[in-house]
């Protein structure tokens, strides 16, 4: 049985943060193609131009309200409606209607920052439409000769972006929900906009290892797992609100050729399957705005003071 939110205040879900979050996987994405994409609680549309790039735009054309990505055709560097084969271009504009030369002055749609990075395609959400005033990190080692080929994967559930996310200064709920045999060490610093962590836990395949996480941005995290001198593991993920409780996160997995039969599959099957153990949680829990915190949860205080630049 699922249990229905509260309609209490103190219980109300955050609004969708401010931030970068990948949409979409770049490999996902061909030159030439267009996506229906909704995030943010609202309907998109994703194309890659004949050069390349990548763009997001709101997807209803201002003429007649055709969805935009949905059978909407790339021509050039522009999308055509695939109603009446207006054209739009990657600010949002519209620079060609096929029948009528002269173009009104709102012939226009509403275009989001995109850049692609670390292997995914990430698209700028402000509540308040302000552009972007930072970007997320490049992670070379996703593309080195060095390290093993990257592992996708992308997971989707009831929850609050936010939700999801502070499970990872939550030390005590790996013992609980996910039985590990002591409650992981940790260490958390604030620069800022990026969190940091470090953390030792116990692993039954590799036993006790390091981990290193920089946190960017609600959802965004590089997380480097040491086993040892120069065997590492890169774990990049990026969370995207689709709704307010509703997240898809995606993951790219990276580690050193000397370790990647030993530890490369296991760790990744690992982490969806950690996913899983905090499903039926995230599922059936509400938001509280105010939590009821023990002297013994500091990290997740931290979290929650750090969380508020994001809104």
């Amino acid at each position: 049985m699922r249990l229905e939110p509260c309609e209490s205040k103190t219980n109300e879900l955050p609004p969708i943060p401010n931030g970068w979050f990948a949409a979409a996987w770049s490999r996902d994405l061909r030159k030439g193609e267009v996506q229906r994409l909704y995030a943010f609680e609202r309907e998109l549309v994703l194309f890659r131009t004949r050069s390349g790039e990548a763009v997001v735009l709101d997807a209803f054309c201002p003429h007649m309200g055709a969805h935009l990505g949905i059978d909407g055709k790339v021509v050039g560097e522009t999308v055509a409606c695939p109603y009446h084969g207006w054209q739009f271009d990657r600010g949002g504009s519209c620079t060609h209607i096929p029948y009528c030369d002269e173009i009104p002055s709102r012939a226009k749609v509403r275009g989001w920052p995109v850049l692609e990075r670390n292997h995914m395609i990430f698209v700028w959400h402000h509540a308040e439409g302000a552009a972007p005033d930072w970007e997320p990190s490049e992670v070379a080692d996703l593309y080195s000769d060095d390290w093993s080929e990257v592992r996708y994967a992308e997971f989707e559930t009831d929850v609050h972006v936010q939700d999801m996310a502070e499970n990872s200064c939550d030390p005590v709920h790996f013992q609980y929900v996910h039985k590990s045999p002591t409650v992981p060490e940790m260490e958390i610093n604030i620069d800022g906009r990026v969190l940091k962590m470090k953390a030792k836990f116990a692993n039954p395949v590799v036993g006790t290892h390091d981990l290193t996480s920089d946190v960017e941005g609600i959802g965004l995290a590089i997380v480097r797992s040491s086993y040892g001198p120069g065997m590492e593991m890169i774990t990049y993920s990026s969370s995207l609100p689709i709704e307010r409780n509703r997240t898809l996160t995606r993951w790219a997995l990276t580690v050193t050729n000397n370790i990647v039969d030993m530890v490369g599959d296991d760790h990744m099957n690992g982490i969806l399957a950690g996913v899983q153990q905090d499903v039926p949680i995230w599922k059936n829990k509400v938001h509280r705005h105010k939590p009821l915190f023990c002297k013994a949860d500091g990290y997740l205080v931290e979290f929650r003071k750090w969380i508020r630049q994001f809104y």
